[in-house]
């Protein structure tokens, strides 16, 4: 893989997922390209994998929002006719325990790679093999690409193409698009992507947020060795309060049902994020009043979100009235650098 400006800082992503709200990430890696940075590795889950897989495949963040402008979200709800309606939708989901096939997503996907990726592209994940000059690299920091499934037959977090062994595969033959079309089955809402395990068994993969929406340290160095460039994350929610406090409110049955799934599908990350050093290097970006399956987006909602992700991108970089202007030296010193070598 190369890239246009070599000279360019690097800088490795982790983008959380969030359905349609992919726009407002490619907003704020536009930002940072502008900056001087170009896109050394990326991690996502959804529509972090989406952005994640464009990205990694040389397309530039000013193409990836040219590109989320003229996409029809509406498409990636494909399906019979019958799905559009309420009883349509419940019996869908009880024959494929999801409503939309995800046919459309996988199809544009692999479009898009093929269209921007360039002449030697072969859709999988040989093309965005890693390596550093006399640096040993293993597992998720030995592809461009990481992308996160929640595999519920095993009941466990898959990064793929690491565990590309378990169905019975290499990571260097499995396709980028089909991971990504795993990582993006929001469950319910789009079928399940069933493979086969390395037994010959059944396995159902759904949305890797499910387990791990964002997958920050993925690509940190082992503990004790100072990080060369940084690792940005992109999160498409508002900054975490200074005392991380009550997140969900129990006033009866639906809220406590709610707080529930909540808490199992967020605290993974939460274990994460409330870190310090985490939230030092991460972009909240202010997404809520979207839905993740607001597929009919207005344009003025998908560029009120692109908006969104420029902004929040600006005001990390240079600071505002919330926090000081990145700074990469003062960040190793202050969560990276071994005691020892602090004197």
């Amino acid at each position: 893989m190369t890239f246009s400006d070599p000279a360019a800082a690097p800088m490795d992503l982790v983008l959380e997922g969030g359905g349609v709200k992919g726009i407002a990430l490619a907003g704020a890696l536009e930002v940072l390209e502008e900056r001087g940075y170009r896109v050394n590795r990326v991690a996502g889950s959804s529509a972090g994998s989406i952005a994640g897989a464009l990205a990694t495949s040389g397309i530039s963040a000013a193409q990836m929002v040219e590109i989320l402008r003229e996409t029809d979200y509406r498409r990636f709800e494909d399906g019979p006719w019958w799905t559009r309606t309420l009883p349509g939708k419940a019996l869908s989901i009880l024959l494929h325990n999801g409503v939309h096939r995800g046919t459309y997503l996988h199809q544009w996907l692999e479009e898009q790679l093929s269209l921007h990726a360039g002449p030697e592209h072969t859709g999988t994940f040989a093309d965005l093999r890693y390596t550093e000059p006399d640096t040993a690299l293993e597992g998720a920091r030995g592809y461009r690409l990481v992308v996160t499934v929640s595999d519920l037959s095993s009941g466990r977090l898959r990064y793929l193409p690491l565990d590309a062994d378990a169905f019975d595969t290499t990571a260097d033959a499995m396709r980028v698009a089909d991971a990504v079309r795993a990582s993006t089955s929001i469950p319910l809402f789009f079928r399940p992507v069933r493979w086969r395990n390395a037994a010959g068994r059944p396995t159902v993969l759904v949305d890797g947020g499910l387990l791990s929406n964002f997958p920050v340290s993925v690509f940190d160095r082992p503990e004790g060795e100072v990080p060369r460039w940084p690792t940005f994350g992109i999160k498409l929610s508002a900054k975490p309060e200074a005392d991380f406090g009550v997140r969900n409110r129990i006033r009866g049955p639906l809220s406590f049902g709610k707080a529930v799934v909540d808490t199992v599908t967020g605290f993974y990350d939460r274990m994460h994020i409330d870190a310090s050093h985490s939230v030092a290097r991460t972009i909240f970006i202010d997404t809520d009043a979207v839905r993740p399956t607001e597929f009919d987006l207005s344009a003025e909602q998908r560029e009120q979100l692109y908006r969104k992700g420029r902004n929040a991108a600006t005001a990390f970089l240079d600071g505002d009235h919330e926090q000081e202007p990145w700074d990469f030296d003062a960040y190793v010193r202050r969560f990276r650098t071994p005691p020892t070598a602090q004197g």
